[in-house]
């Protein structure tokens, strides 16, 4: 009775109570009263450990008040709390917050969007609040469930949702600033929590572009875009995320993208990515490529565009991470890139046989564009992070190991015909650009020159374009590839200021070790029908390249032995080579003597290429580069073997470079390429099913021994080992073909056999190593069961192979 005549009587009620209400008008519509908020505001700076009772008080009134639908109160209530946080910060304040927190919850389950806008900016207000010691208690779980819930709104008139998302945001922002600098508040970063917010911001991304066109008024903010909003949440929210919350901040980010389906097309999630490069610390890069590289292995099985948006955004991570430092994790990208080729091919594969087997042809070769699209990007994707690797730090010898490789073998060992051209233009050609190393021999060791030959022999003139270009970028170490572009006759090498060095000793070790595979590749891709302009262009830079760099006298002799070889397959025409391929030939034999004489600076050599080709122009000028590559140059229907003066005479060129220094004896021996094994696994259709063996004897370079090994059956030995072949191929196919077509009995019988046969030799080796040797004190069984031991010499005692070290 008592507390009821108390509350009916003002001057009896609690001080705080009165300075509470006096703060709200009796029209809601004035406003908050400044002069009773200011009295508010001194009682509770004064006496601190009332805050508790004004914030549960404050909070009682503002849940009537929200009951009863009177926003004004509620209004003045938020405004005189938010005074009252930003006044007060001592230790008392901490009860008072659980009061305003409560409060804010209270607007944000209204459902009405003025109040929960209300409330989030309060929110974002104490958010901003530095405290002076850390709250053991505190949880925001509800705030993270409700804003993103805001963020997701789906309001029907567009301007409320506006408001709603933006508020949404801005809470979850708010979230973050008073969380992620707490130690105590690291549950946030649980994946829980991360789920959360994750999605929440990049919903609102995501949706940019209708947002964009439809600004609204969010609290008294002004115009705000939530995509932009969001955006900005979400890169301060990947740069507070320290080492071991990043995985939980990019996991909800992967799954986002393959719930929204958003990898095909893939814009949005590059962008994502993009923002998270470029938001978290350096140091966590290799932490993003790694969640991106587990996901692609998730996804191995997903339709081929989908893979190719994850390796699209994997190549924008990558470009990204290797301007800092990523480490090791440069080769688990080349890796795991590997595995998903082979993969995509074998996919491509598996389309091929179902297509051929159906009735559809349309679809396969959908399927195949699309398995290509997954190809390229995966091979565009390590080529950028080769070239963005410090190459010129790293020797060459070690890159077939680890990266170099990486595409060669997959020439090799895939199906040519399904592999994108752009394997070696990506990759090598970004990792061999800019290179530049003083020796060959480590520039070009044979685990890398070995199959990139091999690729130069393949049927397709792009491939053996870019095999060139290769080349060019490891031996051309003084950057003279500008000033020699373009196949032509060079009226003055002097003017081109070609900058070379005197060859070293290690490059003519080189030299003299690789230098025939050097020019057997040149010779034979000389001779393939589809060359184009291009082709000739990019072999005469070879030639021209090889003669600045490691052009000896002895290299120089070998050169024009092969420009010889080449003139003398021309006219001798066996293969039946087109006639523009022929005059193609001759006017890169042209241009190059032209330019090598000058190189070597010999008159006499000079005068007589000089000669060739003046007479050249005015019978013949088909057989020049600046006539045969023009477009409609005439052809001749053959060329005139007998006109001896069109052509560069051996006998001539020999007189000319008679003296010291080159050994001209060695003009008159024919140069032969010689065939390998690469010829096979390039699966070329000419020249690899025969074999030349080239017997290039000298009596003044080799010994008499050696000269006298090579006799007729040795050669008939030689030329016999591809009937052995044969044979050895038929063995095995009566083989197969008796075990598919022979009866089972047959067959059990025949294995039977030979199991037999294994245990017997099994049993010897058995008895042989089981029995005890004899020794210098030897057993010897007798049949009464005693043994009797007798002395053997050690020199007599015979030992078993087996054991026997």
């Amino acid at each position: 009775m008592y507390r009821r005549v108390c509350g009916c009587c003002g001057p009896l009620r609690p001080r705080y109570k009165r300075l509470v209400d006096n703060i709200f008008p009796e029209d809601p519509k004035d406003g908050l009263s400044k002069s009773d908020m200011e009295k508010l505001t001194f009682y509770a700076v004064s006496a601190p450990e009332k805050l508790d009772r004004i914030g549960a008080y404050l909070a009682e009134r503002l849940s009537r008040d929200v009951l009863r639908h009177r926003y004004g109160n509620v209004v003045i209530a938020m405004e005189a709390l938010d005074q009252l946080l930003m006044a007060c910060h001592s230790q008392s304040i901490k009860p008072f917050v659980e009061s305003f927190l409560h409060m804010v919850a209270k607007l944000l389950e209204s459902g009405e969007p003025d109040l929960q806008v209300l409330g989030t900016n309060s929110f974002v207000k104490f958010a901003n609040i530095e405290e002076a010691t850390p709250s053991y208690h505190r949880r925001y779980d509800f705030f993270v469930s409700q804003f993103s819930a805001m963020c997701h709104s789906t309001h029907q008139d567009p301007e409320t949702r506006t408001r709603i998302r933006v508020a949404g945001i801005k809470g979850l922002q708010g979230v973050v600033r008073k969380t992620v600098n707490d130690e105590l508040q690291a549950i946030i970063w649980e994946p829980q929590h991360m789920d959360k917010l994750i999605p929440s911001m990049l919903f609102n991304m995501q949706e940019s572009e209708d947002l964009d066109r439809t600004p609204s008024v969010a609290g008294q903010d002004g115009e705000e875009n939530p995509a932009a909003l969001a955006e900005s949440c979400f890169r301060e929210l990947l740069g507070r995320a320290a080492y071991g919350n990043m995985n939980n901040a990019v996991r909800p980010v992967l799954v986002h993208l393959d719930n929204h389906q958003l990898w095909d097309p893939n814009e949005f999630a590059v962008s994502c990515f993009r923002i998270i490069m470029y938001s978290i610390q350096a140091q966590h890069s290799h932490h993003v490529i790694q969640q991106v590289l587990n996901h692609l292995d998730t996804n191995n099985k997903n339709t081929p565009r989908v893979r190719a948006g994850i390796v699209q955004v994997l190549l924008e991570t990558v470009a990204i991470a290797a301007k800092g430092s990523v480490g090791p994790t440069v080769l688990e990208v080349f890796n795991t890139l590997l595995k998903h080729l082979r993969m995509s091919v074998d996919f491509e594969l598996g389309e091929d046989s179902r297509r051929n087997s159906s009735t559809s042809a349309s679809s396969g070769r959908g399927k195949e564009s699309e398995e290509r699209i997954v190809q390229n990007a995966i091979i565009q994707t390590i080529g950028t992070a080769v070239s963005l690797l410090p190459v010129s730090l790293l020797p060459v010898s070690l890159l077939p190991v680890s990266l170099l490789s990486v595409s060669l073998l997959s020439v090799s060992l895939l199906p040519v015909s399904l592999l994108p051209i752009s394997l070696l233009s990506v990759s090598l050609l970004f990792v061999t650009s800019g290179f530049k190393s003083k020796s060959m021999a480590a520039a070009l060791p044979p685990p890398f020159l070995d199959p990139l030959f091999s690729i130069s022999l393949m049927e397709d003139s792009e491939l053996r374009q870019l095999v060139f270009e290769i080349l060019h970028n490891i031996i051309d170490r003084h950057d003279n590839r500008a000033k020699l572009r373009g196949i032509r006759i060079i009226p003055n090498v002097a003017a081109l200021k070609i900058k070379r060095e005197k060859i070293s000793k290690q490059d003519v070790a080189f030299m003299k070790k690789h230098g025939q595979q050097l020019y057997r590749h040149i010779y034979l891709g000389c001779k393939e029908e589809d060359n184009v302009h291009k082709n000739f262009e990019l072999l005469f830079t070879t030639l021209a390249i090889l003669t600045i760099e490691l052009a000896n006298e002895e290299v120089v002799i070998d050169l024009i032995r092969l420009s010889i070889a080449l003139q003398d397959m021309v006219l001798a025409n066996e293969e039946n080579m087109p006639m523009l391929i022929r005059c193609g030939i001759m006017a890169l034999v042209a241009a190059y003597l032209n330019f090598l004489s000058q190189m070597i600076a010999n008159p006499p050599f000079c005068q007589l290429v000089s000669k060739v080709i003046e007479l050249r122009s005015m019978e013949a000028a088909f057989l020049l580069p600046e006539h045969i590559f023009r477009d409609k140059c005439p052809l001749p229907e053959s060329l005139d073997q007998e006109d001896r003066l069109l052509y560069f005479q051996t006998a001539d060129m020999a007189e000319c470079l008679a003296g010291p220094g080159y050994n001209a004896e060695r003009l008159s021996i024919p140069y032969v390429p010689q065939v390998t094994d690469l010829d096979r696994l390039s699966r070329r259709k000419s020249f690899v099913d025969t074999i030349s063996l080239q017997v290039d004897i000298v009596s003044n370079s080799l010994p008499d021994k050696l000269a006298e090994e090579i006799t007729f059956e040795t050669l008939k030995k030689a030329i016999d080992t591809t009937g052995l072949e044969e044979q050895e191929r038929e063995k095995r196919r009566q083989v197969m073909e008796k075990f598919q077509k022979a009866p089972f009995e047959e067959i059990a019988a025949h294995c039977e056999s030979k199991a037999n046969m294994l245990h017997d030799r099994l049993a010897q080796i058995f008895e042989l190593t089981i029995r005890p040797p004899p020794s210098p004190s030897g057993v010897v069984s007798i049949s009464s069961g005693h043994t009797q031991h007798q002395s053997v010499p050690v020199y007599e005692m015979k030992f078993p192979d087996l054991c026997v070290y």
